[in-house]
């Protein structure tokens, strides 16, 4: 027992101490529990300051830049409009058969032909004519960093946060950045489109080229290769499944962007069709636009990820040119073929209005039904989770219980049989599994009873100071630190335990759904090949579509984000667990299957806990889609720092909404860092790593 009163027990017995002390004095230190206004740095006012600066002296550069963008756009678009639509179907279903076979192409035929009969082809080119331009540019830029960064460790260290930032700042809160150098128009939403989607190439190139074995580089140089021949010949070439790899992931990020370019932009084409359906509250109409991107993006995913497999296959098998060259002679001849029959069969050059099917009012008829028939569970859900849930973590118990909430008021007797409940629970955990546990449920305790609007500032910098030390050592700890002492110096506090309190439930709701659902899935071969089509359709669905029926069931509210966030977030969580748990070590199974483990210890004895840190991995990207998710849940009322983003961009005050996107960043890469440090401290205490 006493072995387990280490250091680090006592050290959280005293954060603890301090963190009561704090609670107790800010009733007499008011700085404690307000951060004072005197005190706060005007880092907005100075970001304006920077723009109109911009603009007036640069203002012109940035114009002329955004003149020639828009022309290889413009011509994209012409030429993909031009094509007859089964000449394009036809290019895209060859093009899935080469990259991944006869079900890939099948599925590429049905989605394309989908688009054509839905009515929304001419709008699907015109999107793919931006990923047309941002794509490959993300990928060149991606490429360029990624090359500076794998031949300079300096430099990567300036890459890596740089990266950080624009993948978790939301891209709200630079886009008055960018239509105000910029202007209104497509290339604006290019422009953001690339700022988003590059980060995951560099990412792809340096690990790449890092990963390129010394043999390999070894046999080069013997064989008189030149700096510039190793590289081009032997590095790339060697790393090429892995820079697919980025340029699928930077092909998914730029897809992503769709409607965020839609709203910059104002172009036809699919995202505006999403968005203009949304704003009509018009659900089936914006699901039917919103599942076109997400087939666009499954086919897109499925084709770079097939071409990525097969990038390091070989052939030794003499073949003769028709052979090796089979597809582009198909793609010549069927776009021949097609083109010849479009000119004497109408139908197959522009589908008529008449002949196309929505299912659109269906759909809204069946959404009407659920909210009309099940309106009495409906409230009753989100009754229950409100007071009992989310009112208690945002405010506290002491302001939350309530004779109108919880049936009674909070008096004396119950605060302490609430302190006496919990220091028993934790004492009891401490004693059965270890003292971490313990801690962890005091610490619970003590937010849950206060609130986390209402805890001193003081305490939550210390607190969660102290459990980045903890995890991944000084450096997280001081970082911890300075990201939670910049939400406060910079007067976003208050908004930034809001949103920390709103994601924090749905991420923990998020992953307890996923990994229980990625648990049963590794176990169930048809609960897999079920999930999988669902967790694609989610991932790739627009943000915007998957809020519109959560506001139409429960109108705008906190809970309709809770459930917003939940419905996108929990993906990760089943992915990654399910990948946990079917890539364990055989022999550490099958070694505890001849010690006679049940199927229940097996589960929870041996595969969960080795599964973990990679369980951990998807907790990590589970944290992230919430807060990407985040964001979008600020149309419908959340009044966090993803208001303050909206607010910004608005009333084009860019200081205002940018500070609060860092503050968000911070609050992202602050999750990041610790989880991937508690997973990679687990795979070397379990021998993974």
């Amino acid at each position: 027992m006493l072995a387990k009163f280490d250091r680090g027990f006592a050290q959280w017995i005293a954060v603890i101490i301090v963190t009561l002390i704090f609670v107790v004095a800010q009733k007499e230190w008011g700085w404690l529990s307000k951060y004072p206004e005197g005190w706060i740095i005007p880092l907005d006012d100075a970001l304006n300051a920077i723009l109109d600066w911009l603009v007036g002296n640069l203002g012109w550069f940035f114009l002329g830049i955004s003149w020639l963008l828009d022309w290889p756009i413009k011509g994209v678009r012409w030429a993909l409009n031009s094509l007859p639509w089964a000449v394009s179907v036809f290019l895209v279903t060859l093009i899935a058969q080469a990259a991944s076979g006869w079900r890939l192409a099948v599925f590429a035929l049905l989605s394309t032909l989908y688009m054509v009969v839905i009515g929304y082809w001419e709008e699907s080119m015109n999107s793919l004519s931006l990923l047309a331009i941002s794509v490959p540019l993300a990928i060149l830029v991606g490429f360029s960093f990624g090359v500076l960064g794998f031949f300079s460790r300096r430099a990567e260290r300036a890459i890596m946060p740089m990266l950080d930032i624009l993948q978790t700042v939301p891209a709200f809160a630079y886009l008055l950045l960018i239509l105000t150098l910029f202007g209104f128009g497509t290339v604006v939403g290019l422009i953001a489109s690339v700022l988003y989607s590059f980060p995951p190439m560099v990412r792809n190139t340096i690990v790449g080229l890092r990963g390129v074995s010394d043999e390999i580089i070894e046999s080069g140089i013997m064989s008189g290769a030149t700096p510039a021949q190793l590289f081009w010949q032997v590095r790339v070439p060697s790393s090429l499944r892995q820079l697919l790899l980025g340029v699928n992931q930077a092909t998914m990020a730029s897809l992503s962007m769709v409607i965020i370019a839609s709203i910059i932009g104002g172009t036809a084409d699919i995202g505006w069709e999403v968005l203009s359906t949304i704003r009509k509250a018009q659900f089936g109409e914006s699901l039917l636009a919103g599942l076109v991107i997400a087939l666009m993006a499954m086919i897109i995913d499925r084709v770079t990820s097939g071409f990525a497999a097969r990038s390091g296959e070989y052939d030794p098998t003499e073949k003769s040119f028709a052979r090796r060259h089979r597809y582009w002679i198909a793609a010549i001849i069927g776009t021949v073929l097609f083109f010849a029959l479009a000119e004497f069969v109408n139908v197959l050059e522009e589908w008529p209005r008449e002949m196309e099917f929505s299912p659109a009012g269906a759909l809204n008829d069946g959404l009407t039904y659920l909210i009309v028939n099940f309106r009495t569970e409906i409230e009753t859900i989100k009754t229950l989770s409100l007071f009992f849930v989310m009112l208690p973590t945002k405010i506290g118990l002491q302001m939350a219980v309530s004779p109108f909430t919880w049936g009674f008021a909070m008096t004396p007797a119950h605060a302490a049989a609430y302190a006496f409940g919990m220091i028993a629970i934790a004492a009891f955990c401490t004693a059965k599994w270890n003292w971490r546990i313990g801690i962890f449920i005091l610490l619970f305790a003590i937010f849950f009873y206060i609130g986390l609007t209402n805890m001193p500032w003081p305490a939550v910098v210390l607190v969660y100071s102290v459990a980045g030390w903890r995890i991944g050592g000084y450096r997280l700890g001081i970082g911890t630190a300075l990201g939670f002492g910049f939400m406060a110096a910079t007067g976003i506090w208050h908004e930034a335990m809001l949103s920390i309190y709103l994601c924090g439930i749905a991420v923990i709701i998020s992953f307890a759904i996923g990994a229980s659902i990625g648990i049963w899935a590794a176990h169930n071969d048809t609960v897999s090949a079920i999930m999988r089509p669902i967790n694609d359709t989610l991932q790739t669905m627009p943000l915007f579509v998957i809020l519109i029926p959560f506001v139409m069931i429960y109108k705008i509210g906190e809970f309709t984000a809770l459930l917003a966030i939940i419905a996108y977030a929990f993906v990760p969580a089943v992915r990654y667990s399910e990948h946990g748990l079917r890539n364990l070590p055989e022999n550490v199974i099958e070694a505890a299957r001849m010690m006679g483990s049940t199927k229940w210890q097996m589960l929870w004895q041996v595969k969960v806990p080795l599964a973990l840190p990679v369980m951990m991995l998807g907790l990590n990207q589970t944290i992230m889609y919430g807060i990407a998710m985040l964001v979008i849940a600020a149309l419908v009322g959340t009044k966090g720092l993803e208001q303050v983003v909206y607010v910004g961009l608005s009333d084009g005050n860019f200081g205002h909404g940018f500070v609060a996107g860092i503050g968000m960043a911070i609050i992202a890469i602050i999750a990041d860092r610790m989880t991937q440090a508690w997973s990679g401290k687990r795979q070397v205490e379990l021998g993974l790593a």
